[in-house]
């Protein structure tokens, strides 16, 4: 299996323990689901923001698999130049992060909505951390399918 390929398939699962934090333990802190927002723990107090925030997160969940089953389906039966623009795909998408999410959560974490403090530092460093693996990955693919 390459590179592209292995890397692909470990953002995959990594996603997918993302998505079974939102489906089934919303309010932890783990997996990037959404306790880390002490808004999420208020909202519960009124019954329909709660209902809509739900909505939210199920409907990202719900999202991130549609993601997964694309990754996996590509892995399996994509040729390099499929597997090489989802690479690319996912890098560029991934970067978006860093134009409206991100500053969102460093103000958050600013105003001290955000718990613990510092998060946005860590979750804009492993957004960072995902987008050089990506690119590594993608650079020895290439490397290697134009070597062979």
């Amino acid at each position: 299996m390459d590179i592209l390929s292995i890397v692909l398939i470990l953002f995959a699962l990594l996603e997918l323990s993302n998505v079974l934090m939102l489906y089934f333990a919303p309010g932890t802190r783990r997996g990037n689901a959404v306790g880390v927002f002490r808004a999420y723990d208020r909202s519960k107090q009124d019954p329909d923001v709660h209902a809509f925030v739900s909505y939210l997160v199920n409907w990202i969940a719900g999202s991130k698999l549609i993601f997964i089953a694309l990754i996996v389906g590509i892995v399996i039966i994509g040729n390099p130049t499929m597997k090489a623009f989802t690479g690319v795909a996912l890098v560029v998408s991934i970067l978006t992060f860093y134009w409206r999410l991100y500053p969102a959560i460093c103000a958050m974490d600013r105003q001290g909505q955000v718990e613990p403090p510092g998060y946005s530092r860590t979750l804009g460093l492993m957004i960072a951390g995902f987008v050089t693996v990506f690119v590594v990955a993608l650079i020895a693919f290439v490397l290697a399918s134009s070597s062979s």
